[in-house]
């Protein structure tokens, strides 16, 4: 599966969304970030592990308005949303298997009102 990104290829992210099953992944981070460089190919990897799951990553430097009215305080920052809402938003290290109990747990998880808002509608904008 593959790890889209909104400032490299906004066409096909916004093809997926539109057609994905609304759980999504976002990591939120920077270029100059080593540690947001750990998370890219574990995400990949989690990508594979989970087709119906989409897998953003998005450097918020390329892409300020994948933001919506949220700063970034700590990077790598994590998104978990699923159609009702975000799930998970904040700093996480690079850790595969607290992300995959985030991953397998999101639907018990509550919706939180923090967060960038929803993916849909930062792809419309």
């Amino acid at each position: 599966m593959k790890l889209f990104d909104p400032h490299a290829d906004p066409h096909a992210l916004r093809d997926r969304l539109s057609t994905d099953s609304g759980q999504r992944v976002a990591c939120y981070c920077a270029a100059w970030c080593r540690t947001c460089d750990a998370w890219r190919p574990l995400l990949e990897a989690l990508a594979d592990e989970y087709p119906d799951w989409t897998f953003l990553w998005v450097d918020v430097e390329d892409s300020p308005d994948w933001l919506g009215d949220e700063d970034i305080e700590n990077f790598p920052t994590i998104l978990v949303q699923d159609r009702n809402g975000t799930r998970y938003w904040g700093a996480l290290q690079p850790r595969v298997e607290q992300l995959r109990r985030l991953i397998d747990g999101a639907a018990e998880l509550p919706v939180l009102t923090g967060g960038p808002g929803s993916l849909d509608a930062l792809a419309r904008d």
